[in-house]
């Protein structure tokens, strides 16, 4: 077994990998890349920002349904018809939304888009564990780190240029072009690398996944907007619980599950998976509550919000490969100790924030803390997977994405929530002992201040659980034998 993998690892087709991170690349970077350019879009149709925050909301949604779902195709379809259909998708998507005359049409655009783009990060990370062999894994798991940290980094301020100098059409003018490269380059090279069987559907399996995922994806995320009194919002949260629930008894009963949930049984996987729920979170956090003190705060532009942001990315895909290489050599455990050590001193140092803090600080603060997070989620997430039988690897690389879109969802909307109650009580307790001489917009800003600080000491605190649950990791050598399943 492990001659043929070693064997498989030397013929590998470099080339074919590499126009697959491309397309991922191209497709995560496009979720993000609306968001900036949502007033703009608002301004022309004439819509609200209700409604137009469903372009990312439905995106993320449709993510969610069917991430679960690529388990099953990946096993049942071959990865070249899985990766031809959804570039496809994602390029038919991103022109019809390019020339899109009405809102609708443009929404639809963008659940086009998100299908072909929610199979592609499983999928690219299934063909990696099959190519690769344990002990080099590490490094092209590096690799992809590049895709899953820098692209949803740079859409905001790629967005910010383009919205500020020519249309929000052009967002989807300069991907037009790579996706059809891609897409044709796929049509003519692409070769199938991963095994696939002959397994059935599971309707009910697929409708109970949809409604879970779905209604926690939608009601978390909009919590931070609506509040959590809002009908739809507890409504949706405590259907999807159910219907998740439901869904998970119903796969450990099946012989041939749509999503394998025996595969926490493994302890380095579930350890892992824990560890990488804790880090979207506390990932998510900063993405959310920095633009907020940026821009409602210090009055900078949305642009500089993003820009504060860009350095961090950059670090983190140069660090990416490196760490890979790292871990290759030494293993996850020293590696993720060091990295969230630092992700914990500097998440600290943001709790701590005032109206004085220089801009340039805030970039170096945010670079130091996104060099120590680029040291601990592809080492963790890779020996995680790197104890699963090959069998389990769909199964693994959908449970892995799929938590990250769930975790983020859920961080947002619980930091999102602290930092309101922590605010609204600020603000009364500053209101009682206000003089004349200051302001309410300064008493508001002091008060939107205090909570964003509460709610990164409490980011600081959920990153502390992880630090502790590091020190159990232990270094995967060989995948498990095929006997939990």
């Amino acid at each position: 077994m492990n001659i043929e993998k070693e064997h498989a690892s030397q013929n590998t087709p470099y080339g074919i990998i590499i126009i697959m991170f491309i397309g991922a690349f191209i497709a995560i970077l496009n979720e993000t890349l609306l968001n900036v350019a949502l007033p703009s879009i608002m301004n022309e149709f004439k819509v609200k920002p209700t409604a137009v925050q469903w372009l990312t909301t439905g995106y993320m949604l449709v993510n969610g349904i069917l991430i679960p779902a690529s388990a099953f195709l990946i096993q049942r379809f071959t990865n070249r018809a899985l990766f031809i259909t959804a570039m496809s998708l994602f390029t038919v998507g991103t022109i019809i939304a390019s020339f899109s005359p009405t809102f609708n049409i443009l929404l639809l655009a963008r659940m086009l888009q998100a299908a072909g783009s929610a199979v592609m990060m499983p999928l690219l990370m299934n063909i990696m564990l099959v190519s690769f062999p344990i002990e080099k894994r590490g490094t092209v798991m590096g690799v992809f780190g590049l895709v899953f940290f820098v692209a949803p980094a740079v859409g905001p301020p790629l967005s910010g240029f383009i919205v500020e100098h020519y249309s929000w059409r052009a967002l989807f003018y300069i991907v037009i072009p790579f996706a059809l490269f891609i897409l044709v380059y796929a049509i003519f090279k692409l070769k199938n690398l991963t095994p696939n069987r002959p397994i059935k559907l599971d309707v009910l399996s697929i409708i109970l996944s949809s409604i879970g995922f779905g209604g926690l994806l939608y009601g978390f995320s909009m919590a931070g907007d609506k509040g959590w009194e809002s009908f739809s919002v507890y409504s949706t949260i405590i259907i999807g619980t159910i219907s998740l629930i439901v869904m998970i008894i119903r796969q450990l009963r099946m012989d041939e599950p749509m999503l394998e949930f025996r595969v926490f049984k493994y302890p380095m996987f579930a350890l892992a998976s824990a560890i990488s729920i804790i880090l979207s979170i506390a990932l998510f956090s900063i993405m959310i509550l920095m633009p907020i003190y940026i821009q409602n705060i210090r009055g900078f532009s949305p642009l500089d919000a993003g820009l504060l942001m860009l350095p961090g990315a950059v670090i983190m895909g140069i660090m990416s490969p490196i760490t890979g290489r790292l871990f290759d050599k030494y293993g996850p455990k020293i590696l993720a100790i060091v990295g969230l050590t630092i992700t914990v001193i500097t998440t600290y140092l943001f709790s701590r924030l005032d109206m004085e803090v220089s801009y340039r600080s805030l970039v170096i603060l945010f670079s130091i803390r996104s060099f120590g997070m680029s040291m601990v989620m592809m080492p963790i997430m890779t020996n995680g997977l790197n104890q699963l039988p090959e069998k389990a690897y769909p199964h693994g690389t959908a449970l892995n994405n799929t938590l990250q879109q769930v975790s983020g969802a859920i961080g947002s909307a619980l930091l999102i929530t602290i930092m309101n109650s922590q605010t609204e009580s600020k603000a009364k307790e500053l209101m009682r002992g206000a003089t004349a001489e200051i302001s309410q917009s300064d008493l508001l800003n002091q008060a939107l201040l205090h909570g964003i600080n509460f709610s990164f000491f409490v980011s600081t605190l959920i990153v502390i659980v992880a630090l502790i649950i590091t020190f159990f990791i232990k270094r995967v050598t060989e995948p498990a034998k095929d006997i939990t399943l």
